[in-house]
């Protein structure tokens, strides 16, 4: 039975299983022998446990920290929020890895889909636009990102819709999750921590231009270089990411690896940038995750500040959204995304959260239609 073959077959069979993109195409985990839902209770415990290494390579825990759990971990307190219920983190310890190509197939439209609705509009949008731009200019903030969310009652096939988003819409840090009562289909294209022994590094995204046919990588880099807003908007996530990276890694060795290049996706352009460190002696796993999460490039900075103002203005739990996905490896080797560009499936519902960073040079309208381009390729699956 080819690779392929063998996926579908673990689909229709009802188990649980995680696809996440490699250099070369994409790793296929399942065979859970443990399955480990987090909790504010149990996280740490989880971080700072030891484990028997044994050379195989599906010695690691793979998985997701949700915004709530990471918000926890750091003492930001989020106030009571409407919510679904949906698990804080869930990680999984695979017995069985399998490669597969970057160009698999599977296409079943079977989907049942209403349309989608935002729960914020234009109008009120703006509102928490304008109340922001004053606690810029007051000095509490200097950026800070408005999550929209996207919802509708839907019943879908996730192998199917996630064969059609990599084929369409290919990012470097995708990822799907298949289980019994939830599935999440992801096109993150941002990378938050990659640790190899000492080494770690991070990629902070900051600046986004829509494409267009008079628009290419070149002429995009000259719109983010001339934008005054997208400058100040990726120096002050830069700065911020260094600073957390500084926190854990020894004194003159984080640098800028890659200053401000372009990364072309479908719909869209990226402004990128790459830092790296060395990390200091005796630094633990629960001590980079609580470094470097939640991700200060879909946050805003300063980082404690900004979420406490986030959280008393969001009515509704972000769920996976600007949460993190990835593993950890018996070794103690690590590489975690952004959760961005993703869908969630739970209880008959997919939703899809997307945001847009506000300065003090930013523009209502145009921060809000930034956001719908955001969410524009995965809604489409659902045409």
């Amino acid at each position: 039975m080819n690779k392929l073959n063998h996926l579908k077959e673990i689909h229709k069979s009802g188990k649980a299983y995680i696809i996440y993109k490699s250099k070369k195409g994409f790793n296929l985990y399942t065979d859970f022998s443990k399955k480990i839902i987090l909790s504010n209770k149990n996280i740490k415990s989880f971080l700072l446990k030891k484990n028997k290494k044994k050379s195989k390579n599906t010695d690691l825990f793979i998985g997701f920290f949700g915004y709530e759990l990471l918000n926890n971990l750091i003492d930001i307190k989020v106030p009571k929020q409407k919510n679904s219920n949906f698990p804080k983190g869930i990680f999984y310890k695979p017995e069985k890895k399998i490669k597969l190509s970057n160009n698999f197939t599977y296409d079943l439209r079977n989907f049942q889909s209403g349309n989608f609705k935002i729960n914020i509009n234009k109008k009120n949008y703006t509102k928490i636009f304008n109340k922001f731009k004053k606690k810029i200019k007051s000095g509490e903030t200097y950026q800070i990102k408005i999550c929209t969310k996207y919802k509708t009652h839907s019943k879908i096939n996730p192998l199917d819709f996630f064969s059609r988003l990599s084929k369409t819409n290919l990012a470097p840090e995708a990822f799907m999750i298949k289980d019994d009562n939830y599935s999440i289909i992801s096109c993150s294209p941002e990378n938050l921590i990659t640790k190899e022994g000492t080494d770690i590094s991070t990629k902070p995204i900051a600046g986004t231009v829509k494409k267009t046919k008079y628009l290419n990588r070149t002429k995009a880099l000259n719109y983010f270089r001339k934008n005054l807003k997208e400058t100040k908007e990726h120096n002050m996530i830069v700065d911020m990411e260094r600073n957390d990276l500084s926190r854990i890694c020894k004194v003159g060795s984080v640098k800028l690896s890659k200053q401000k290049i372009v990364e072309e996706y479908k719909d869209l352009f990226h402004y990128v940038s790459l830092i790296k460190g060395k990390l200091k002696k005796n630094i633990n796993n629960f001590e980079i995750i609580k470094a470097m999460m939640p991700g200060g490039s879909v946050i805003g900075c300063p980082k404690i500040n900004t979420l406490n103002l986030l959280n008393n203005q969001e009515k509704e739990n972000r769920n996976i959204y600007t949460g993190s996905f990835g593993y950890i490896k018996f070794n103690g080797d690590m590489r975690f995304n952004i959760i961005i560009r993703s869908i969630l499936n739970f209880k008959n519902t997919s939703e899809i959260s997307v945001a847009s960073g506000v300065v003090v040079d930013s523009n209502a309208n145009h921060e809000f239609n930034e956001n719908f381009i955001k969410a524009k390729a995965l809604i489409d699956l659902f045409k």
